[in-house]
């Protein structure tokens, strides 16, 4: 439903929840190697979560990534919307010929409808149900 990039957003983001709770930071490539995702990937993946706010990087050997704030306050909508904008995902079933070129489809306001709890969702869902048991 999402991009590969809204896709990894959320991998990466739900692998950095749990291990919140160990107080340590996760390089990218044990990021990489845990959600099975290239390194390249992950490393562009969270460039883009840093400059937004989400996560927050430490350069050198010791260095990694944690989440800016409790997971318990990263939607799944944060995430995607990093990488994408929802609204845009709302498509008219009989082509791009219909919707907004006359009359609305027979299903235009069904779709909506399924969008708008989509976005709803993903906004009420929480990264928490990620973190482990010594977590935030």
């Amino acid at each position: 439903m999402y991009s590969k990039l809204a896709q990894s957003g959320i991998a990466a983001v739900s692998y950095l929840a749990a291990v919140s709770g160990e107080s340590r930071l996760a390089g990218s490539a044990e990021i990489a190697e845990s959600r099975e995702i290239s390194r390249q990937l992950i490393a562009k993946v969270l460039t883009m979560l840093s400059r937004a706010g989400l996560v927050e990087g430490t350069r050198g050997p010791t260095g990694g990534y944690r989440l800016s704030r409790p997971a318990g306050e990263i939607t799944l909508l944060d995430v995607v919307r990093v990488f994408e904008d929802p609204a845009d995902r709302v498509m008219c079933p009989f082509g791009p010929n219909w919707c907004g070129h006359g009359p609305h489809c027979p299903l235009h306001d069904t779709f909506l409808e399924m969008h708008q709890k989509a976005l709803d969702g993903l906004q009420q869902e929480t990264f928490a149900q990620f973190v482990g048991p010594s977590g935030q």
